[in-house]
């Protein structure tokens, strides 16, 4: 995102343990398009969807019982389920191109985090790094563990959004939650590294314009044209999915079947989500704030059209990290969501 504002800093609440393996994502009927939001506290806010009602929405409701977590000498290593292919290292690694443009990241945290090319590459050619963490498994589990994308800096300028993944991967590590992760911290390498930053890839594409809602061939060109003035940093492309970047997220979502997107921006200073689920009302000192869908957004394409959640994180500052403890809170919270929201019982997969 862009312009940035400030939300409501309140403290931190204790995190929650959570149940065992989570399973699922539900059907969302796609609302009727066509309508822009209005704007609000001179934030960029728009919709060519209505958000679903729960009558749109199938749900599988059961309670979690946090006492039936696993004792630790029950678990096993895991088999890795839709493990991400290590493509051989070529040229720079991640830490050699990203280390000086993430804020708040030591040499040590960027190389613990072992990135690897993922075989896909940007616009200018820069390789697109990723990482799993896959789940320990429960000796006598049936439900095979949740699946979570955590992508950071889809838009260039958002440095926090990068340095933010890259140190969700250590507490992921640490976690023995039935959770496969799958972490691609950079995902608009092009514009991250170009001087200055920028929103826009290597081809001036907003990325997160660029996927393939409904209607985008229509609504895209209209929203940028009608209510961003042509703003060359919401550029949507051409075309859906025509940049690499796009493609290479895309094809994550066919291929790895997430359950859950979490999609990290900056500097808005709000939580947001699209999607079946109750949404989480925080994470740490980030408030629930849905500001609307896009034509060719993320959230709309995977959390409206799709069924796949997606929360959105916004964090307070696209340079400046919040601090080590903010960014433990918003991960206990965001555990603490899924123990809470998601079930065990087997739901549907998300739509093709």
């Amino acid at each position: 995102m862009t312009q940035g504002r400030s939300g409501s800093s309140v403290a931190s609440q204790a995190p929650g343990w959570w149940g065992p393996a989570l399973a699922g994502t539900l059907l969302v009927a796609l609302a009727a398009g066509g309508l822009w939001m209005a704007p609000r506290s001179g934030v960029e806010r728009g919709a060519s969807a209505q958000r679903p009602t729960p009558a749109q929405t199938t749900l599988v409701t059961a309670a979690l019982n946090a006492a039936s977590l696993p004792a630790a000498d029950a678990l096993v290593p895991a088999p890795v389920v839709a493990a991400a292919p290590v493509a051989e290292p070529s040229g720079p690694g991640a830490c050699a191109l990203f280390l000086q443009r993430l804020p708040s990241v030591s040499r040590t945290q960027c190389e613990e985090a072992r990135l690897t090319p993922s075989g896909s590459v940007s616009a200018h050619g820069v390789p697109l790094f990723w990482r799993d963490v896959p789940a320990p498994v429960v000796r006598g589990a049936a439900d095979a563990p949740l699946r979570v994308l955590i992508a950071g800096a889809i838009h260039g300028d958002e440095l926090t959004a990068a340095a933010l993944a890259l140190r969700w991967i250590a507490l992921a590590e640490q976690s023995e939650r039935p959770v496969h992760w799958r972490f691609i911290p950079v995902l608009n390498p092009d514009g991250l590294l170009a001087k200055p930053a920028t929103r826009t890839n290597g081809r001036g594409v907003d990325l997160n314009r660029n996927f393939p809602t409904p209607g985008w061939e229509k609504d895209a060109p209209l929203y940028w044209d009608k209510r961003t003035k042509r703003d060359p940093r919401r550029f949507p492309g051409k075309s859906p999915l025509s940049e690499p970047e796009s493609q290479f997220l895309h094809a994550q979502m066919a291929a790895f079947r997430p359950q859950l997107i979490v999609s990290i921006h900056a500097p808005y200073g709000v939580l947001d989500f699209d999607g079946p689920l109750s949404p989480p009302e925080r994470l740490g000192r980030l408030w629930l704030d849905q500001v609307g869908i896009f034509p060719g957004s993320l959230g709309n394409y995977g959390g409206v059209h799709r069924g796949m959640p997606v929360v959105t994180i916004e964090l307070p500052h696209a340079l400046n990290m919040p601090a080590d403890a903010e960014v433990r809170s918003m991960w206990q919270d965001l555990l603490r969501w899924m123990g809470e929201h998601w079930t065990e019982a087997q739901a549907p997969e998300p739509r093709p």
